[in-house]
């Protein structure tokens, strides 16, 4: 074997035997480069087209669109009394169904007085089944029903293991969360397909999309409203009713949110539901508000295993 001794000889020996896979790794390079940089140009289009566009263009009222009523459930919760008194501002007349009528009725007052909308309240435990179906159907009957809005409860939703959880606080927990705004969908839902218009709201939460410890009922119930509605968009897209899912993040003083300070990425639940609403028709899932979007972007690209990691760092030095 004859001996080496220019350095240059021997990298332009070995540059030329590898040209074709530098060549190779170029190309593969620039097409990941290329993939890339059109994700990041579709979602900015996502992003100014769901939440930007809308509150510069005004389309047709709400009322034209949907229907001329809403029907409110979990408006003992600041989100879903924040988006009713949005509808209401807008000429929408609101039937809030609740246990809690005490809350509610004083809520129902407040909007008739402010807006000078019908307001109803109908007080019916859902979770009892069909025994509270009646009162709701009554109430509806007659009426243009163009929205539905079904509300995560938080309420007990304190950071807690699950097995440090009471039996009935979790079957509170899942009867609220995902009986009670499944039935409320199965009650409502035959008048807007009547109709062949309609918006199913529901707002659920961002612990959805990621694995939270002390929040197992939490994350679990918030993830089955988020898929319950884009499996009942596909079912009933196409019959003209519009399924939207909204998942927002940190909300100022609301029981979602740990501290009562509002801001730019911690909005107060008015601010939140005036964003939102200017969503619906445009997006069937949405965390509602485009600074919890750029989270939620944000959040996607930490991949499971390095937020697991992370989570389980936290837990053990708190």
């Amino acid at each position: 074997m004859a001996a080496v001794d220019s350095f240059q000889f021997l990298y332009r020996e070995i540059a030329r035997s590898c040209n074709s896979y530098v060549e190779t790794l170029a190309l593969v390079g620039a097409l990941y480069t290329a993939s890339k940089a059109a994700v990041l140009l579709r979602d900015c289009y996502i992003l100014v087209k769901v939440h930007f566009l809308p509150r510069m263009i005004q389309g047709k009222k709400l009322a034209q669109r949907f229907g001329e009523w809403a029907v409110v459930y979990g408006a003992s919760e600041a989100l879903a009394k924040a988006y009713a008194e949005e509808l209401a501002r807008q000429g929408i007349s609101i039937v809030f169904v609740s246990q809690d009528h005490i809350t509610v009725r004083d809520t129902a007052a407040s909007l008739s007085q402010s807006y000078g909308v019908e307001t109803v309240v109908v007080v019916a435990d859902v979770t009892q089944g069909q025994v509270a179906g009646k009162p709701v159907r009554d109430a509806l009957r007659g009426k243009d029903v163009g929205f539905l809005v079904n509300c995560v409860d938080e309420s007990l939703a304190f950071p807690q293991s699950l097995i440090e959880m009471s039996e009935q606080a979790l079957l509170d927990m899942v009867n609220k969360n995902v009986a009670a705004a499944t039935l409320m969908t199965r009650l409502v839902l035959p008048v807007m397909v009547e109709r062949s218009r309609g918006a199913v709201v529901n707002i659920s939460s961002g612990a959805c999309c990621r694995p939270l410890s002390g929040r197992v009922a939490l994350t679990a119930s918030a993830g089955y409203l988020d898929h319950f509605s884009r499996a009942l968009h596909l079912e009933y897209g196409c019959k003209g009713i519009f399924v939207q899912s909204l998942i927002p993040f940190q909300v100022a003083s609301s029981e979602r949110s740990s501290s009562s300070v509002d801001g730019w990425l911690v909005p107060k639940p008015e601010v939140y539901a005036r964003h939102a609403i200017s969503t619906l028709g445009i997006s069937h899932r949405t965390t509602g508000y485009w600074p919890h979007t750029l989270q939620y972007g944000l959040m996607r690209c930490i991949p499971e295993w390095i937020w697991v990691l992370g989570s389980r760092a936290l837990l053990s030095s708190s």
